[in-house]
């Protein structure tokens, strides 16, 4: 492999050298058990605090601009559709930036905080164009901070726990995607709209802390490179280490990959239009809401025991399997079924599906790529998973308005069946020892 970066800095614990990638490799696994840091702790709770905080400021976003300040459902439309757009793009960017240790350390604490400003100022705007450029602002911090978070994560969790590790991360935020929602009903009915957006700076604040002490942990760890650094995405050094096999799979997951919005609005069309007694509309949209919450879950407590799986027998099985139930949950939610059972399993699978996935993913980069690239594909990663979410809950919008939604949902789980396919890519390959160390 021809590095196309300057040479990477010596990682201070022995077990985490480059040279061990194994992508389908049980044999990684801790010999000691003991792999939850401070510094690990500190990541998972950033996320934990962060995903509340912006949860909490997007479950009341749509009533804030429909209510509040008197804008249609294109408009919240727009604003979500080039946010999600703007987070692939500065992800991508972000990979570069955090290759440098003290530089990745700046970017995780400011992303942080600079997504809670954002996100609680949204509270203080008179007009949509200003939702629109904080929820941007905000959306950007997002996608900047995550390379250089997941690279942090990567440098202090030993090979053999970087499942564990990131599933605990996906955990926190998939428990946030829970928490948020919550204290918004709670606070709402309290002090209103506009003062509990403003109270989101609150989990904001305490998730720039906590990744802040992390920060300081993985600082012990790695030392700076030494000599002058270039920017780069180092793409031709990223595709001979394989990230084009290992990404395909997750390339075609992210193309079936709905926005959960879909879910619930469907599960609120059938409870509230089908069966022989229909619910009231705020019954139906409570109760999909619900389910809901319990897909986030269902999404935290898979990305924990994935992780712990993932550590034992390799990222491919778990990943198959995300893959392979989310096929599951779409075929219920295509299902003319108003049955909540039914729809809640589908809510269950696809929260299990989503936990499994994305906690293999990143273990996939982690464990495939040399310290110097890892910031890049982590980059690299974020983009194909924000463009594909978007593109797939475009394209099945367009198929539910034109045809139905069953259709739509049976267009999703055809994407997720070929990534169970394209799994096979996940299998271990034997990678060159990394030569820049």
């Amino acid at each position: 492999m021809t590095p196309e970066s300057p040479e990477s800095p010596e990682r201070a614990h022995p077990q985490s050298a480059d040279k061990t990638p194994a992508l389908d490799h049980g044999s990684l696994v801790a010999g000691d058990g003991r792999w939850l840091s401070p510094g690990i702790a500190g990541v998972g709770a950033a996320s934990l605090f962060s995903d509340s905080g912006h949860e909490l400021v997007t479950s009341l976003l749509p009533t804030f601009l429909t209510s509040t300040l008197h804008a249609g459902p294109a408009a919240l439309g727009a604003i979500e559709g080039v946010s999600d757009a703007l987070v692939g793009l500065s992800k991508l960017a972000g990979g570069p930036l955090a290759s440098s240790p003290r530089r990745r350390a700046r970017l995780a604490s400011g992303g942080y905080l600079g997504t809670a400003v954002a996100t609680a100022a949204i509270g203080l705007t008179t007009a949509v164009w200003q939702v629109a450029i904080l929820r941007a602002l905000a959306w950007i911090s997002r996608g900047i901070r995550s390379p250089a978070r997941d690279t942090m994560l990567t440098s202090l969790t030993p090979p053999g726990a970087y499942g564990r590790a990131f599933g605990l991360e996906r955990a926190g935020d998939n428990a946030g995607a829970i928490i948020g929602p919550l204290l918004a009903i709670v606070l709402v009915s309290v002090l209103g709209v506009r003062h509990t957006i403003l109270l989101a700076i609150v989990p904001g604040v305490l998730a720039a802390v906590s990744i802040t002490l992390a920060a300081r942990e993985a600082r012990r760890t790695v030392l700076e490179p030494q000599g002058r650094q270039t920017l780069s995405l180092n793409l031709r050094a990223l595709r001979a280490a394989g990230i084009v096999r290992a990404l395909t799979p997750a390339a075609l997951f992210e193309l079936g990959n709905l926005a959960t919005t879909l879910l619930i609005l469907r599960a609120t069309d059938l409870l509230h239009t089908d069966g022989p007694d229909p619910r009231s509309l705020t019954a139906a949209t409570s109760l999909a809401i619900l389910m809901y919450a319990a897909h986030n879950a269902a999404a935290s407590l898979s990305a924990l025991a994935g992780g712990a799986i993932m550590d034992r027998i390799g990222p491919r099985t778990v990943f198959t399997a995300g893959a392979a139930v989310y096929v599951a949950g779409y075929l219920l939610f295509a299902w003319e079924q108003p049955a909540w059972p039914v729809l809640l399993t589908g809510f269950l699978l696809a929260g299990i599906g989503i936990g499994f996935a994305e906690t293999a993913q990143s273990t996939v980069v982690a464990q495939l790529l040399p310290d110097r690239l890892r910031a890049n594909g982590f980059g690299v990663l974020g983009l194909v998973q924000s463009f594909g979410d978007l593109g797939a809950t475009v394209v099945a919008g367009f198929l539910w308005a034109a045809f139905s939604a069953s259709v739509a949902f049976g267009y999703a789980a055809a994407w997720m069946a070929a990534s169970v396919v394209a799994s096979i890519l996940l299998r271990r390959r034997p990678q060159p020892a990394d030569r820049s160390t």
